[in-house]
């Protein structure tokens, strides 16, 4: 009994042993867990974080480019107005002028040459002539005519000018087509 009892203390002690080494490597594991799970949070934190500072730089950045734009517009339009001030003051003399004066039709002559010349200088195109082809990208056609003299779809009249600067359409010339 003697030997039954040392084979079963030892046996225990075995299984103790078997225990602790066991517990052992689970906290080492647990350990090894909890330090990679800290790791991966900080991990989070600092990407969180460079999302929220991106995210701001280009909400600040939008901010930016759109004052910039408002800005250029507003530069651009004040440049245009101070070039038209000129032939704006010449309309106001001429209203002011007596309309049985010769001189009168002379001054609004000049007004007109005055506005072509600086239309010219912000490189404004007219469109829309008697005799071109329809384009609905130029033309807004408002009547429509048979006359065999004209081609087909050709602009007989123009009624009002059409603009353009650059290949930007201002406004369309309002014409009448034949045929």
């Amino acid at each position: 009994m003697a030997e039954e009892n040392k084979e079963k203390t030892t046996a225990e002690e075995t299984v103790e042993e078997k225990k602790e080494t066991t517990g052992k490597k689970d906290r080492k594991k647990q350990s090894k867990t909890t330090s990679e799970i800290e790791n991966l949070k900080k991990e989070l934190e600092q990407k969180s974080d460079l999302l929220a500072r991106t995210a701001a730089e280009f909400d600040n950045f939008k901010k930016r480019t759109e004052r910039e734009k408002s800005g250029i517009a507003e530069y651009a339009k004040a440049s245009v107005i101070k070039k038209l001030l000129p032939v704006i003051d010449n309309i106001e003399r001429a209203g002011a002028v007596d309309k049985d004066n010769p001189d009168y039709i002379k001054g609004i002559e000049m007004i007109i040459k005055q506005f072509v010349s600086l239309a010219e200088t912000l490189e404004i195109v007219e469109i829309g002539e008697v005799g071109e082809k329809f384009d609905p990208n130029f033309h807004d056609a408002v009547m429509h005519i048979e006359d065999e003299n004209l081609g087909e779809n050709e602009i007989a009249q123009v009624l009002q000018k059409g603009y353009k600067l650059g290949d930007t359409v201002i406004r369309p010339a309002m014409v009448q087509v034949a045929n």
